[in-house]
């Protein structure tokens, strides 16, 4: 995203790309890789996006190769990144021949879009800041760096890259060697690493995904949680088109949702407590399944399959232990605090939209739930479960029925949301769009 180029996401790219794709496709593949596998493989790597993935790919190689970086240099981060499983070395080539050989391939792919494509100059980042910021990190490795590679002066290569050819690409080549390597990264250290990829536009997979991170202990602190959680999301995953084959199997891929900020398992924590709760609450089989049809928009009808609401709960929180015990089996929970002294202002938040959901329905063609009976159901929540997991099934039933919302409920949400530490965006995206802002 420097030098104003569009940050990769916006690109449409989740995960690594261009040659450090390249490299970690090798990774996988293992020592030994054969000249023809290797070529396959960035061809493969080219032919993403119908062809668009090429750019990226291209530009890489050419990057290097316009670098004039030592071919000692060229050939450490190249077998540090791909985890020596393809040496060109080992078979008649120099490492600027293999990445001229790159180049040429993504051109060839790209102009079988366009014939008339012609690789525009490189663009290197070589912005002194953001590229003082990445050396940095990497002599914070460079101990740990070195004692786990084979290869001599690599972090003094990794620098090079930085320093005399790119930025950006050299950041990329230094997570990809930290992740072949297995070297821990402490928290802290990530979130550097993070932040130094929102500044080359980097989707978060792209420093995270195959990196030893060095969690905390795990909690249920909801420090990087943005949007909803627990119990309120997982009904929200299930609203109409959810794409699993039971079920079961849709709370298993939930509990996985812990994203790129908080310690492995922290979803599945916040997701047993919240229905924990309710299971140790006195609410009825009957209330709780009214809030599950109601958060779910009828999108996971357990009432269909003969399923109760306390039922169902037990079935939550068996996957949440069954996936705690593999993920964090160390973890205890916590004892809960319930809030109890913002349990008014939340009732008086669900009386007044009582009123508006009056003559509601969800699901008003099939099996209706009428509004007000689901506004029923929350207060019970409030006052006999937690007012923070009230509030949040609140809020999503008010998206639900699609009530309208004045600017003065909307800062009242906002200040409910502050004091129970949810997310900037948490309101954002359940009921910001319903406000009728003058």
């Amino acid at each position: 995203m420097t030098q104003e180029r569009l940050a990769y996401y916006q690109l449409g790219y989740g995960e690594d790309f261009g040659l450090t794709a390249l490299t970690e496709r090798l990774a996988r593949s293992g020592a030994g890789t054969s000249p023809a596998a290797a070529i396959g493989y960035a061809e493969e790597i080219a032919d993403g996006s119908d062809g668009d993935e090429a750019v990226e790919l291209g530009e890489d190689a050419r990057r290097l190769v316009a670098s004039e970086l030592p071919e000692r240099v060229l050939s450490t981060v190249w077998l540090a990144a791909s985890g020596h499983a393809f040496d060109p070395g080992d078979h008649g080539m120099s490492s600027h021949g293999w990445l001229e050989r790159i180049s040429e391939l993504s051109t060839a792919r790209l102009r079988q879009n366009k014939r008339s494509y012609s690789p525009p100059p490189v663009r290197p980042v070589r912005e002194a800041l953001v590229c003082r910021a990445v050396v940095t990190e990497i002599r914070a490795t460079a101990p740990a760096l070195a004692g786990a590679s084979e290869l001599p002066d690599l972090v003094d290569a990794l620098e090079q890259v930085v320093t005399g050819a790119d930025g950006d690409l050299g950041m990329r080549l230094f997570l990809r060697a930290l992740k072949t390597h297995s070297v821990p990264v402490p928290h802290e250290q990530y979130r550097r690493l993070q932040a130094l990829g929102r500044k080359f536009g980097f989707p978060p997979a792209v420093v995270h995904d195959g990196l030893d991170i060095t969690w905390p202990p795990l909690s249920t602190a909801r420090q990087g949680v943005t949007q909803d959680f627990g119990l309120s999301r997982l009904a929200r995953l299930f609203t109409a088109g959810w794409h699993h084959r039971t079920p079961r199997a849709a709370v298993e891929n939930a509990v996985t949702g812990d994203g790129y900020e908080r310690p492995p398992g922290s979803e599945a924590a916040v997701l047993w407590e919240d229905t924990r709760r309710m299971l140790d609450s006195g609410l009825s089989d009957n209330t709780i399944t009214v809030l599950w049809l109601a958060a779910t928009e009828r999108g996971c009808n357990i009432d269909e399959y003969g399923v109760g609401g306390r039922q169902w709960l037990e079935q939550v929180v068996e996957v949440c232990e069954e996936y705690l015990s593999k993920i964090a089996p160390t973890y205890l929970p916590a004892p809960p605090t319930t809030g109890s002294d913002a349990a008014d202002a939340v009732l008086r938040e669900i009386r007044e939209m009582t009123r508006q959901a009056a003559g509601t329905k969800i699901s008003p063609a099939f099996r209706p739930v009428e509004g007000t009976t689901v506004m029923d159901a929350l207060e019970q929540v409030v006052t006999q479960v937690d007012p923070d997991l009230g509030f949040r099934l609140f809020l999503r039933a008010v998206e639900v029925l699609r009530l309208p919302l004045t600017e003065e409920q909307y800062a009242r949400y906002e200040a409910l949301g502050s004091r129970f530490q949810y997310g900037e965006d948490h309101l954002l995206f359940s009921v910001d769009h319903l406000v009728q802002r003058t």
